[in-house]
């Protein structure tokens, strides 16, 4: 019985120090490798482009973009399922977008601020947003001394002294 009981302790002890990698899994219609020129013909910068098919305009509409940073950020193909993959540390979060098409351009206009034109910003449906699972010791001492000290009264709900 001491065995087991050691047995399951050790599995517990090391599946709660492994950490655990959150990751944000997104799907979206096409993708694009974009690679800004200046007027000069200057390499400028280079950017990933995540659309969506919009059955109501017939076209391809931006969800959402991200420089690229470093060269492992761009899309992979994925042989097995015949899609392409970008799997990138955005923040915090490990995120990984996979998508059926791939378009590689070469401009010198920004597609994605043109494409504001016809959906702005605030209405695109932007990646998933991953929340974190874990929280940390000092969270936990954190949480636990805003829950001791009760917040003091604002002014407009202080009573004045001598109408009690």
């Amino acid at each position: 019985m001491g065995t087991l009981a050691s047995t399951f302790g050790v599995l517990v002890a090391v599946c709660g120090l492994s950490p655990q990698e959150d990751v944000s899994r997104d799907r979206v219609d096409l993708v694009e490798v974009n690679h800004f020129y200046d007027d000069a013909g200057r390499h400028v910068f280079d950017q990933v482009i995540f659309y969506d098919w919009s059955p109501l305009d017939c076209r391809h509409v931006v969800r959402a973009w991200r420089m690229v940073k470093n060269p492992a950020q761009l899309p992979k193909r994925n042989w097995h399922d015949d899609t392409y993959t970008a799997t990138w540390n955005d923040g915090d979060v490990l995120r990984e977008v996979r998508a059926e098409s791939i378009r590689e351009s070469w401009t010198q206009y920004d597609p994605e601020l043109l494409e504001r034109d016809y959906l702005p910003k605030e209405k695109r449906r932007e990646l998933r947003i991953v929340r974190a699972t874990r929280v940390t010791g000092t969270e936990r001492r954190a949480d636990n001394s805003s829950r001791q000290q009760p917040e003091p009264p604002r002014p407009s709900e202080a009573t004045p002294a001598g109408n009690r």
